[in-house]
């Protein structure tokens, strides 16, 4: 982290700010030195204790700079990649890289504080740009002007574990498609004892939210309005989630005792095969191999029951409000090498994960199209090293499902709906109606102060 004073001058590396080139940085007042480069600052570079990741993330950044001679990387490194603990301070105090990571939910607050660079006039230079999905291109877009380009997508559904649908005499190639018959299958689950748990569900640190988001949609509702101005969800489509929840909960028991989970706690219960089901994007499974012990085999992907819609997310790249026109185009020549370009860098080397014994054929929602995309899931598919089979029914469900983009304001809206789902979920007597109604009011005072 950079104070606004040492961004003005250059400054050489430090422990945690790790300078690549051995150069330090300079702000955007002093971008270009005697030496005619230009520098940037990035960040979201792996940490060190991410081997490998952190390896190839610094192997591309030297790649880049030597096929780009006139321009020097000074990456960053974090985890997660957004604190949402420190990074509103952070970017009210002007303390953020040239080009720093977002959620396309940071969009609109980014620039309403004004802390974005206007990016419209240099995109048309990015040759992926206009082969981005529009619903992703819109998230960084606001009042027709261009703030961000999209890294990645992801979107919700069902993961949940084969050797136990086995187990309870489930066939774990028919996964459930409605939330009733996610329930009949949790109980069968649930009921093989031993502390197995037949369903799972976040409730605590905005994550119970951002589900209650995503069941929401699947039953055809919002949480907020078309036209963004009032909340929706003391609706019969948001008492049909916090029922379902309260009911498997408390009359099926199918929940297990243990509650205000996040997502570390379902990536353990997963790895260790005590957890039936649980609502999850398709990073979670790498997630649960490398970190809780699980399989690549015993993992497969269902698309959100219930049929209707589904919560489409993702993240990209933003720039400092400061960054001289020389830093845009150098981040943008940087994001483009490392993210948007087919077959290199970070985000699409898939022969070289492969090499590394990454997952490769992960059902992610699809960031480009047209020939790019064409290219992309050509490369991926050489590629693949996971059994793509477990994630079809995924893939072909997820197609007719309507995508719906987070919320505006999403983690304030998700602050407040984690006190409803967390209610439900530890209080058996839990006043859905009122819940909702409380839900409801505070969403629209978030609304209300734009």
């Amino acid at each position: 982290m950079r104070s606004s004073v040492l961004r003005r001058t250059c400054v050489t590396a430090v422990a945690t700010a790790l300078t690549i080139t051995g150069l330090a940085a300079c702000d955007a007042e002093g971008d270009s030195a005697a030496d005619g480069k230009t520098r940037i600052t990035v960040n979201c570079w792996p940490q060190p204790s991410a081997k490998i990741d952190h390896q190839r993330f610094d192997e591309d950044v030297r790649t880049f700079e030597k096929q780009n001679p006139d321009i020097d990387v000074t990456a960053h490194d974090a985890f997660p990649c957004q604190d949402p603990k420190t990074f509103d301070a952070k970017l009210a105090g002007g303390q953020m890289e040239d080009v720093f990571y977002t959620y396309f939910t940071d969009t609109e607050r980014v620039v309403s504080i004004n802390q974005a660079a206007d990016i419209t006039e240099y995109v048309k230079d990015l040759k992926a740009y206009k082969d981005i999905a529009q619903p992703l291109r819109d998230a960084y877009t606001v009042d027709g002007k261009i703030y961000g380009i999209p890294r990645t997508n992801y979107s919700m559904g069902l993961l949940y574990s084969k050797p136990l649908f086995t187990k309870a005499g489930l066939d774990p190639d028919k996964p459930p498609a409605t939330w009733e018959e996610v329930r009949a299958a949790a109980k069968k689950i649930a009921a093989l004892g031993d502390g197995t748990v037949g369903f799972a569900e976040y409730s605590a640190q905005n994550q119970g939210g951002w589900h209650f988001t995503a069941s929401i949609y699947s039953q055809g509702g919002a949480v907020v309005s078309e036209d963004g101005q009032k909340a929706t969800v003391d609706t019969p489509e948001g008492k049909a989630v916090l029922q379902n929840l309260k009911d498997m909960r408390w009359r099926d028991d199918s929940m297990g005792a243990k509650q205000l989970l996040i997502i570390n706690d379902t990536l353990q219960m997963m790895g260790s095969g005590k957890l039936g089901m649980y609502l999850a994007a398709p990073d979670n499974v790498p997630r649960i191999v490398k970190e809780a012990g699980g399989t690549y085999e015993d993992l497969a992907f269902a698309p959100m029951p219930g049929g209707k819609g589904t919560l489409m997310g993702g993240d990209g790249y933003m720039f400092n409000k400061k960054a001289t026109p020389e830093q845009i185009k150098a981040g943008l020549a940087w994001l483009e090498w490392t993210f948007l370009t087919p077959g290199q860098g970070y985000m699409n080397n898939y022969a070289r994960a492969a090499d590394d014994k990454s997952p490769v054929g992960l059902p992610e929602p699809r960031l480009f199209t047209g020939a790019t995309d064409a290219e992309d899931q050509e490369l991926k598919k050489a590629s693949a090293n996971v059994p793509v089979a477990n994630y079809q029914a995924f893939i072909d469900g997820g197609q007719q499902l309507d995508m719906k983009l987070e919320p505006k304001h999403g983690q304030q809206i998700y602050a407040v709906l984690d006190g409803a789902v967390s209610a439900v979920l530890t209080k058996k007597d839990a006043d859905i109606d009122a819940l909702l109604k409380d839900a409801q009011s505070k969403i629209d005072g978030i609304l209300a102060r734009g």
